[in-house]
């Protein structure tokens, strides 16, 4: 009998770290990674983004978390997913697909790791939200974890430490729910 694959996303404003986080802690656990979806589309694209493009960002991160799940064995690490995404759409369009909702719910994500502000802003040819945007986009996130109800630890720190923060809250939840 297969284990129960315990899937945990990294998820946070631009520029702080989630990407990073995410293939340190896959290498860590030597795990299945699930990278960011929605940079190399917009980097793709050939024009502004639209409605529709964000709509096909998060179908493409619901396929791709029910392709991994089936795949990974004890731990599956996401480089974001739908809340940032339903997040992206409040802000931008101030709307959302009404599946965006039933999908998180549905998604059964263990664990969410909110990657705080505390990183200098790297600007991008994707990123748009440096500043104050951040911090309020870090509280959007926080606020829809909440609602939510998911379970969810706020990770800061430089290098080695965030990454060990990152590390000690996923051991505290494995050592919670592992037989």
């Amino acid at each position: 009998m297969k284990r129960k694959t315990f899937k945990i996303v990294i998820t946070g404003p631009e520029s702080t770290g989630k990407s990073t986080l995410a293939e340190q802690l896959a290498n860590h656990y030597h795990s299945d990674f699930i990278p960011e979806y929605a940079r190399m589309y917009i980097q793709n694209l050939n024009r502004p983004y639209v409605y529709e493009d964000l709509e096909n960002i998060a179908k493409r991160q619901v396929q791709d978390l029910k392709k991994y799940e089936s795949l990974a064995d004890k731990l599956l690490i996401l480089d974001t997913y739908l809340i940032i995404t339903k997040v992206w759409f409040d802000v931008v369009y101030q709307k959302y697909p009404p599946w965006i909702v039933e999908a998180l719910k549905n998604s059964h994500i263990d664990l969410y790791l909110l990657c705080a502000t505390d990183l200098p802003w790297e600007p991008d040819s994707v990123r748009e939200n440096g500043g104050e945007q951040r911090e309020r986009l870090f509280l959007m996130y926080k606020k829809e974890l909440e609602q939510f109800g998911f379970n969810h630890r706020i990770v800061n720190g430089f290098g080695e430490k965030r990454l060990g923060k990152a590390i000690s809250f996923i051991e505290e939840f494995l050592d919670k729910n592992l037989d």
